[in-house]
């Protein structure tokens, strides 16, 4: 899951600035869905959305404080499949539960977790320690701030490692990276991304954005080619997707969502579609493309059928499993009646506190109402006819707009509230 990596990114998808040949072979060899959404417009609620199974009037992580905490009893992805005999790892940026919390991935399922905890730490590729199961790994190299180590380049070598380590069991490697999110002012010189992009004519963010793509396409495709190795290719299924709608800094180059309307932090398309593709050699017939609608509430109940853990589900989950499409039964595909968003943006990071607009949408076929406020009207959108979202059709259908938004009433649930526990002298723990 890359962070920030727009629905148009894709070089298969037409982007003619960006290089992702790696993720283009997936889409080639397994299927290209034109239709995924996150859970959310921002980093940490689209996360809580996939690790949980629930969408965001349900799970437990909403906005994007930084260190509101998936609660205890909270269960996971993770910790469905740790249950049925599967060895868990999870690398990159966690984003739903700092250190010294219930939230922290060793406590959700996960075996271990090297990266980022806290969010607002992984604003940085190049911080002096990242944590390895709550215990700090100093990155030696970057003290004072220096820039010799790369987190990215780290990340992925605990990827590798932890593939290797696992390749005779089954395991479920959870690698949330943070490329290309982000602070784009220093990139590895010597790595050979960089040197594809270096001479652009091109802002210096903007060729770090192109070569943090490459690299991250690159080491997809390392992946890829440590499965064919370990022999271990055809018994292994890999997704590949953004977290959220694409950033507004780079639209002038990339033109990361194209034709959609806003960028992350909306609940509009732009903020919430993302590219996903899939690779089961054998199992998911190649060259597939899907208009299938679905988001990151499904990834739990269609990991768990996958693994034959459904007997390890919660109760509660909002997703649906979406593995008759991956293996070309789509005849046999059930369909969502509706799938819903929510988001409150952060209102002051110094108090940590949530502004009181809630922003929600919910689409139901090929309707999909947005309200930005609470007191605010909802709008209605054709996506068939018009999937910018330009042309509000609420008056013409009353009936459907009251439909949706008693949806929208009905399925958001105020969470219990949570503090963020603070480190000695008030400081947050990243």
């Amino acid at each position: 899951m890359l962070d920030e990596l727009g629905p148009f990114e894709l070089s298969c998808l037409g982007n003619d600035k960006l290089e992702t040949p790696c993720i283009d072979r997936i889409a080639d060899e397994g299927i290209l869905f034109d239709q995924c959404y996150g859970g959310a417009p921002v980093c940490a609620p689209t996360r809580s959305c996939l690790l949980q199974g629930l969408h965001g009037g349900h799970t437990s992580v909403r906005g994007n404080l930084g260190g509101v905490p998936l609660r205890a009893d909270d269960v996971t992805v993770a910790s469905v499949l740790k249950k049925a005999g599967y060895a868990t790892g999870g690398f990159g940026k966690w984003g739903v539960g700092a250190v010294g919390t219930d939230g922290v991935p060793e406590k959700h399922g996960f075996d271990t977790f090297f990266g980022y905890y806290h969010q607002i730490h992984a604003h940085s590729y190049h911080p002096d320690y990242l944590w390895r199961n709550s215990v700090k790994v100093p990155l030696r190299g970057n003290e004072d701030g220096k820039t010799e180590q790369f987190t990215q380049s780290v990340i992925f070598d605990e990827t590798v490692r932890f593939i290797g380590q696992n390749r005779d069991r089954p395991f479920f490697a959870y690698l949330p990276w943070t490329v290309p999110h982000g602070r784009h002012s220093h990139f590895p010189e010597d790595d050979p991304a960089w040197a594809k992009f270096k001479d652009k004519d091109w802002p210096r963010e903007a060729k770090v954005y192109a070569a943090m793509v490459s690299m991250a396409d690159r080491q997809i495709g390392e992946i890829v080619a440590l499965l064919k190795e370990y022999g271990i290719d055809e018994n292994t299924i890999l997704f590949v997707s953004g977290d959220n709608g694409g950033q507004d800094y780079v639209k002038n180059f990339f033109q990361p969502n194209r034709h959609l309307r806003g960028f992350k932090r909306d609940i509009y398309d732009g903020g919430l579609r993302v590219p996903a593709v899939a690779r089961w050699p054998g199992r998911i017939p190649a060259g597939t493309r899907s208009d299938l609608v679905w988001y990151f509430p499904d990834v739990m109940p269609t990991l768990s059928e996958i693994a034959g853990a459904d007997d390890h589900l919660p109760e509660r989950v909002d997703g649906l499993s979406i593995v008759p499409t991956l293996t070309g039964r789509s005849e046999q595909q059930g369909e969502h009646d509706f799938v819903y968003w929510e988001y409150r943006k952060v209102a002051n990071w110094r108090t940590q506190t949530y502004a009181k607009d809630l922003a929600q949408a919910v689409r139901k076929g090929n309707f999909k109402a947005v309200r930005t406020q609470n007191d605010s009207a909802f709008e209605l959108y054709d996506l068939a006819e018009d999937p910018g979202e330009k042309n509000n059709i609420a008056a013409h259908h009353p009936e459907t707009v009251a439909a949706l938004g008693a949806i929208a009433k009905r399925e958001h649930e105020e969470p219990p509230p949570q503090d963020e526990p603070k480190a000695p002298g008030g400081k947050r723990f990243i």
